[in-house]
């Protein structure tokens, strides 16, 4: 469980269960997210490498150092891995961004890929995938196989949520993969979702049933 980080600040556990009540709004759910995604940021990039770089305060020049944010690419896993870019993205806005689109059978729960679209260069670049829930940990799991195949320097998987089963899969997949977690609940439903979780991300970012 090494590769395991459960991200237990209190603002971010006060935050998530805002948004796990039932009756909040989808601005309040979508609001929330964001600013919890920001926070979530801090810890998942906190060992990105720093260059120096010569500067001039207005008194005289210095040695400072520097992110270089271009090399680090957010994947999305459509579509309610969007609902955590932005606010990724207000930390680190020189990212770029890549989408894999994956849908559930509902049938085998196995995931489906409909889309993929990645920037160049990719062998150059950290990759950190972000998706609210990792629950039967198909579509995580299937994003990391297809972007193995680029070769990055280095992948991180970033959830909201997870539960025991998300995660033995995921570390029996890609042991190599850390996850980034604000919560690990007890268990997986006979559909495929987690509890007591915070129902379905997607729905919940947009106002879909």
């Amino acid at each position: 469980m090494s590769n395991l980080h459960l991200i237990d600040h209190p603002l971010v556990q006060h935050k998530l269960t805002l948004m796990r009540r039932k009756d909040a709004s989808t601005s309040t759910f979508r609001t929330l997210l964001n600013e919890l995604s920001s926070l979530m940021a801090y810890e998942v990039t906190r060992d990105m490498p720093l260059q120096d770089v010569q500067i001039e305060t207005p008194l005289e020049p210095m040695t400072g150092r520097m992110i270089d944010g271009k090399k680090l690419v957010l994947v999305s896993i459509l579509r309610a891995g969007n609902g955590i870019l932005e606010g990724m993205l207000s930390v680190v806005p020189g990212a770029r961004v890549g989408h894999i689109g994956l849908y559930r059978d509902p049938a085998t729960l196995q995931a489906v890929e409909y889309y993929f679209k990645m920037p160049g260069d990719m062998a150059e670049r950290d990759i950190i995938v972000v998706d609210p829930m990792l629950a039967t940990g198909n579509s995580a799991i299937a994003a990391i196989d297809r972007l193995k195949r680029l070769k990055p320097k280095t992948i991180k998987f970033v959830c909201l949520l997870t539960c025991p089963e998300g995660i033995a899969a995921l570390q029996l997949a890609h042991p190599d993969v850390p996850i980034y977690t604000a919560a690990i609940d007890r268990q997986l439903n006979d559909h495929g979702y987690i509890l007591p979780g915070l129902g379905d991300a997607g729905d919940r970012i947009f106002g879909t049933r």
